[in-house]
């Protein structure tokens, strides 16, 4: 896979899916201990905080794609 990240829309939730080792890292501090989770492969992120945390992500570097 040639992106860090992936995003995808699931209607009321926004699953964010790190791929590589330092998304995984960037994740975990990052996003907050409590942050809910879709099985072990996904964080779920409501829509009102998902353009701020793409941003953080590609500020520090990583890529951000769509999951379709």
């Amino acid at each position: 896979m040639d992106t860090d990240f992936t995003v995808q829309n699931e209607g009321s939730i926004v699953l964010l899916k790190p791929h590589t080792p330092e998304a995984s890292s960037w994740a975990k501090e990052h996003l907050p201990d409590d942050c809910p989770t879709w099985g072990v492969h996904a964080f779920v992120i409501e829509h009102r905080f998902i353009e701020d945390i793409v941003t953080g992500a590609r500020e520090a570097g990583l890529t951000v794609g769509d999951g379709s």
